[in-house]
Formats: C-alpha cells, sequence, structure tokens
C-alpha cells in the first residue's frame, strides 16, 4: 500500500535549516522550562515517599481535599487529580510510611471529616524510601544511556560511524523534547516513562534505520549524484511506509491516550510526543546529518 506516489520528489533536504531552527527553538525552550521548575518533576519512584489514591462520591477539588488534610503533619503533601474526572485524586507526601504508621487510616480520618463516611474511598497506596527511589533513579538514566551506547556501536557496524553519529543526535533529539514536554505540560517522570523513552528510542531508530538503509542502497544506483541528491530521494522514497508505520502507530497511542485511563495517561503522553518527534526527526534530524557530515569532510579534503 502506498500513500505517496513513487515519483513524489519533496526537498526535505532544502528545508534542513528550518527544521534546524524549529528543532533548536523546541528543545531550548523545554530545557529552559526544566531550568525554571528546577529539574524534572520525578514521581514516587524517583524522590521516595508515600503516594495515596483516594476517590470521593461526590466531585470536588484539589484545593478542597488539601484543606481537609491541613489538621494532619504531613509537611507540604500535594494533592492533584487523577484520571478525567474530578472525584479522584493523588495525594503525595515526602515522607515513608514506617514514618507515619497508620498513614492510610490517618487520611481516611480526616477526609471523613470533611467529606462524610463512606463518601471516600483510599484506593491504594505505594510508598517508596528515599534511598530505593535515588537508586531507581539512577539505573534510569543508566538504561537510557546504555541504549544509546548499544545504538552507536550497532549502527557503526551494520553501516558507518557517520551514520551512528546521525542516529545518536537524533534519538538524543527525540528525548529532550520529549522531556521538555513533559517539563512544560507538568507531568511526573517515574519508571513507566523511563520504560516510554527506551520505546521511543527504539522507534524512532527503526525509522531512522529504514532511511539509511536506502541512501546506502541508493548511493551504489545513483553515484554520480550529489549526496544530498541521494539523500532527498531516499527519504521521498521511504516516506509512505514512515507515514503509514507512523500513523497507525499514533491511532492506538492516541486510544491509548484518551481511553486509557489515568494509570497510563502520562505514559501514553510520552509515546504520543515521542512518536510524533521520532518521525519528524528521522526526515529532517538523522538524514539532514549526514548531509552535514559530508560537506564538512568535503570542505577538509580542499
Amino acid at each position: 500500500m502506498q500513500l505517496i506516489k513513487p515519483d513524489t520528489n519533496i526537498d526535505f533536504v532544502g528545508k534542513r535549516k528550518l527544521a534546524l531552527i524549529f528543532s533548536a527553538i523546541l528543545i531550548l525552550v523545554g530545557l529552559t522550562s526544566l531550568v525554571v521548575k528546577g529539574g524534572p518533576d520525578y514521581g514516587i519512584d524517583f524522590v521516595g515517599g508515600t503516594l495515596v489514591q483516594v476517590q470521593f462520591s461526590n466531585p470536588t477539588d484539589a484545593a478542597e481535599v488539601k484543606k481537609a488534610l491541613a489538621g494532619l503533619d504531613l509537611g507540604s503533601p500535594v494533592v492533584q487529580h487523577f484520571g478525567d474526572g474530578q472525584s479522584e485524586f493523588l495525594i503525595r507526601v515526602e515522607k515513608t510510611s514506617a514514618e507515619l504508621k497508620g498513614f492510610s487510616s490517618h487520611i481516611l480520618a480526616a477526609l471523613e471529616q470533611t467529606y462524610q463516611k463512606g463518601n471516600v474511598d483510599v484506593r491504594r497506596v505505594e510508598m517508596v524510601g528515599p534511598q530505593v527511589g535515588k537508586d531507581l533513579r539512577s539505573k534510569g538514566l543508566q538504561a537510557i544511556l546504555y541504549a544509546m551506547l548499544g545504538i552507536l556501536v550497532y549502527v557503526s557496524w551494520r553501516f558507518e560511524f557517520r551514520f551512528a553519529v546521525g542516529a545518536i543526535i537524533a534519538l538524543a533529539h527525540d528525548v529532550l523534547i520529549t522531556l521538555g514536554m513533559f517539563s512544560i505540560f507538568g507531568k511526573e517522570i517515574d519508571l513507566p516513562i523511563i520504560a516510554a523513552f527506551l520505546a521511543i528510542i527504539g522507534y524512532s531508530l527503526n525509522d531512522t534505520i529504514i532511511v539509511y538503509d536506502r541512501i546506502r542502497e541508493n548511493l551504489g544506483k545513483h553515484h554520480k549524484e550529489s549526496f544530498s541528491f541521494v539523500v532527498n530521494r531516499s527519504v521521498n522514497e521511504t516516506l509512505s511506509r514512515t507515514l503509514l508505520t507512523s500513523g497507525t502507530t499514533l491511532l492506538v497511542v492516541l486510544a491509548l491516550f484518551v481511553l486509557g485511563g489515568g494509570v497510563i495517561h502520562n505514559f501514553a503522553f510520552a509515546m504520543l510526543i515521542g512518536v510524533m518527534v521520532g518521525t519528524y526527526s528521522s526526515i529532517f534530524v538523522a538524514s539532514p546529518l549526514l548531509i552535514y557530515w559530508e560537506e564538512r569532510k568535503t570542505a577538509k579534503a580542499k
């Protein structure tokens, strides 16, 4: 099945400078948000503490819930909506349940004083120690770095070193933009989000490898043409496949994002951003980087 005619010749290469500016702006905005907010908003998995999910019979708001908890010695609890409705909330406290014995029962009792008995349901309680959270955060970062290193080695062996560098920069581009979007929209980063980042890396790499393989094939077919022509021709030839794959994947991820509920909402959000950015980077980042590499190599030779 082909959405794009085989003889299509869109000038992607000619728009690479605009794409570079667009990517730089997205990354800069994301990094600025991270700096202003003092870094990523880590979840319980990475900072430690206790998380309580509560559901009310009637709609309420976070300010009222926090007011109802004011009598408890919880420090500065964070209360936020969970899911799409107005009756379910997450209460996060930077203390473990070992420090707060009978934590969930105290929470329930305090809320029932305001919302009456039987109108509040504690759905779950999760506790992570601060040392465990720090260790999980470190291992999550290591997983991403090791994945990048493995990709660098694989692509260098499968293609050439210049292809590997282009792929790694494109993948770093995707992760940075997704991380920036999480900061801008105030979403937490926990273990499932690390899994989403790794999935984004794998998905984006797959798209990039398809284009790279066609570039290598066309270098033999069009050896008399310029390198820019070969790259642009390869991107156009794989465009139909790229759009079909990305389009069907986006439909599934969008369904998870809209219908999946609060538990996987952030994971689906990460995948939604990652798939879109990964598709964009395969066309406008990974491939043009090869042209910059070739131009620099030619300039040095002269």
